[in-house]
């Protein structure tokens, strides 16, 4: 029997195979249309604006296009295990720049709740190939101060993950999912999401 423990062994990626390759496609579907498939029309406008993009260019280096950014959230809290796995295969997958604003601690069904009386704080928090903060807030708080724009260098990323959880976040849970409602306040903002349950 081969010896398949080792940093040779293949890491088992947890996520089903159908949503990898659906995040996948909705990964590659928000990627920048290149100038030379841009029709000759559009071609001219492009042209005029080469300056700028040439001194984008300059500034990003040899990385090529930039790739495009997924935010993630869990309501399980930074330290999850869903979260974890999620960020692994993102990274892994080496398709997206993952960033990552997530609660502090557990916080389950407190719905599409939000922090008014008390100072949020957000620290960073250490994920391999992650930027990530973990907030004192609710995960509604964490995809609103993520998508302000004061903890991020981005305008807007191209899709919002809230999960995975454990719960399940169906019927009538859904009212009081706070991961549900992490997705929902991303789409509110103009952003695509969704939601991940194992049940």
């Amino acid at each position: 029997m081969a010896d398949t423990s080792g940093e040779d062994a293949p890491k088992r990626n947890p996520l089903p195979a159908a949503l990898v390759s659906n995040l996948q496609s909705v990964l590659a579907a928000r990627r920048p249309v290149p100038a030379e498939d841009v029709g000759t029309a559009t071609t001219t406008a492009v042209e005029a604006e080469a300056p700028a993009a040439e001194a984008s260019d300059a500034t990003a280096g040899d990385e090529g296009p930039a790739r495009p950014v997924v935010l993630l959230t869990c309501a399980e809290g930074i330290r999850s295990a869903g979260l974890a796995a999620l960020v692994d295969a993102l990274v892994a997958g080496g398709r997206c720049d993952v960033h990552v604003c997530a609660p502090e601690s557990d916080k389950p069904a407190c719905g599409h709740s939000v922090t008014i009386r008390e100072t949020i704080t957000a620290t960073s928090f250490d994920f391999t190939g992650a930027k990530a903060f973990e907030i004192s807030g609710t995960p509604v708080d964490c995809v609103s101060l993520a998508l302000s724009g004061r903890l991020f260098s981005w305008s807007a990323p191209a899709l919002v993950i809230s999960g995975i959880s454990t719960g399940s976040n169906c019927g009538y849970e859904m009212f009081y999912s706070s991961a549900i409602a992490a997705a929902r306040e991303a789409l509110m903002l103009g952003v695509p999401s969704i939601a991940i349950s194992l049940n």
